[in-house]
C-alpha cells in the first residue's frame, strides 16, 4: 500500500500535521493541502469516507475535532487505509491518554515520531501498539537521561 501523504486538519481547516512520503515541492504541498482540505471539510458527515481525487484516492476519518486524511494510490485498498488511520489514532490515544488537538499542537514532535514508527516510506512499518509505545518510552528515557547529564555538567 503506497501512502502518498497524511494530513491532520482541524474542523476550522487548520493543518495540524502533514507528512509527505513522495517528493513534492513546498508550494505544491500547500496547494494540495488547501484543495484536499476544502473537499473533505465540505463533505457531509453521512457520506462515504473515500473519494477519488486526481489519480489517487483520499481516505479520511474524523475523530473529535480533527480530520485524519490520507492519500493512497488508486489501486490500493481504502479499508486498509482507514485501518492505518485508526491504528495511528489508537496509539496517539494510548500515549497521550485520550488525545486531543492541543496534545498534537504542543507535542507535535512526539506525534511525528509516532507516525514515523507506524509508517515508513508510506508503508506500514509496525503493527504492534505495544512495541511502538515501548519505543516511545525508551526515547523519553534517553531524553531525560541526556537532560540530567546536561544539568550535571
Amino acid at each position: 500500500m503506497g501512502v502518498q501523504f497524511m494530513l491532520l486538519v482541524s474542523r476550522q481547516g487548520k493543518t495540524r500535521m502533514k507528512k509527505w512520503y513522495v517528493p513534492e515541492l513546498e508550494r505544491d504541498q500547500f496547494r494540495t493541502i488547501r484543495e484536499v482540505t476544502r473537499i473533505v471539510l465540505g463533505r457531509g458527515p453521512k457520506v462515504c469516507n473515500f473519494l477519488e481525487w486526481r489519480d489517487f484516492k483520499i481516505c479520511y476519518k474524523r475523530y473529535a475535532s480533527l480530520f485524519f486524511i490520507t492519500c493512497i494510490e488508486a489501486h490500493d485498498n481504502e479499508l486498509l487505509a482507514l485501518e492505518h488511520i485508526h491504528h495511528f489514532v489508537e496509539i496517539l490515544d494510548r500515549y497521550f491518554g485520550n488525545v486531543c488537538e492541543l496534545d498534537l499542537i504542543f507535542n507535535f514532535h512526539k506525534a511525528y515520531y509516532i507516525l514515523d514508527e507506524v509508517l515508513m516510506a508510506g508503508d506500514l512499518q509496525e503493527s504492534s501498539k505495544r512495541v511502538i509505545l515501548n519505543h516511545m518510552s525508551e526515547q523519553e528515557a534517553m531524553m531525560s537521561e541526556e537532560q540530567q547529564q546536561k544539568k550535571r555538567g
